[in-house]
Parts: structure tokens; sequence; C-alpha cells
């Protein structure tokens, strides 16, 4: 299939699939014309790639475990145990809880820039 049918089988555009296959992710067969070809797999491959990016996954991360993962009979990313894999999903689980902390620090302090902006403005209207 081409990309075209690809991004409609998916709902990825084509410019998204050009941009995983940039980063290593799709491999797609290239016919003596020039055009991609994408197989079954491919599709499966990008199912696998949009679960591992909503799991907060970079790309990068994603190259080197993406041939990791199966479908289950459900149609679902189902990781396999690979070399590295608990390593790399711990450390990325890590970065993602640091940026969490990270972002409810920042939500505290507008709150309290919130709530002195609240307080000042009620002492003007006073």
């Amino acid at each position: 299939m081409r990309i075209g049918d690809l991004a409609v089988q998916t709902g990825v555009s084509r410019r998204l699939l050009r941009y995983y296959e940039e980063q290593g992710l799709l491999r797609p067969r290239r016919l003596a014309n020039g055009y991609r070809e994408y197989g079954d797999a491919d599709v499966a491959a990008v199912r696998h790639i949009r679960a591992l990016l909503a799991a907060g996954l970079p790309t990068a991360v994603i190259a080197r475990l993406l041939n990791c993962f199966h479908d289950d009979d459900g149609g679902r990313a189902v990781p396999a145990a690979c070399p590295g894999m608990i390593t790399h999903l711990r450390r990325e689980r890590r970065r993602i809880a640091d940026t969490i902390k990270r972002l409810q620090t920042s939500q505290r302090n507008l709150d309290t820039m919130l709530a002195a902006v609240h307080e000042t403005a009620g002492h003007e209207q006073a």
C-alpha cells in the first residue's frame, strides 16, 4: 500500500508518517520509481508507535523498543521482554515523574500569584 493508504488506515497524516520514517521508526520498502510501499506490519508498527508516544516516550526510545512489541488478540500493543526494555521504561517513568513534580511546583507558584492578585484586587475595590 502507498503512504496515503497507510494514512487512511491508521489515521496518521502523511507528513507524520514521513517523520516516523526519518526517525527510523518505519522502514518502508522502496519501489523502483522511489515510491514507498507499506505492508500490514507497518500498520501495526504505526499503532505501536502511537501507543508508545501516548505513554510519553520520545521517538529515540521508541526506536530502540519498537521491535519488542506485538499485537494481542484485541489489536493492542503488548510488550515482550527484550534486553534493556525494563531499564528504558523505568528511566522514562522517572523522567515523566520528575516533569510532573516540576509542573506541580509551577502550578503551586501560579496559584500563590493568583491568590495574591485576587487579594490585591479585593483590597483595591473596597
